[in-house]
């Protein structure tokens, strides 16, 4: 159980990390889906909150898999929440705060 579930951890914090980002590198929707130019904020965060529930489902689908599944509260999930949009300040740094080329 020891490196299935340590790989089953890396999983799920490297594949947050990924879906934390994406909303903020891409223009199109959902990674898939048309170019909106520019894409709204409220797009944005939509995104985030629908990769958001994918990882919850990946961690909850990985966790059955390994095991019995464990109860969360509504302090995992705000936690999580906290976590995940910690993760998704690099990408909202890169489109947002970063100074943009003037063209000369």
């Amino acid at each position: 159980m020891g490196t299935s579930s340590s790989a089953s951890i890396w999983l799920v914090l490297l594949l947050s990390a990924v879906l934390a980002n994406l909303p903020f590198v891409t223009e199109r929707l959902f990674v898939l889906g048309p170019r909106r130019m520019p894409k709204r904020f409220a797009w944005r965060l939509l995104e985030l909150l629908v990769f958001a529930a994918i990882v919850v489902g990946v961690g909850r689908w990985l966790e059955a898999r390994g095991g019995q599944v464990s109860p969360q509260g509504w302090q995992f999930y705000a936690v999580f929440g906290c976590v995940f949009l910690t993760l998704a300040f690099p990408g909202f740094v890169w489109r947002y705060l970063r100074r943009q080329r003037t063209a000369a």
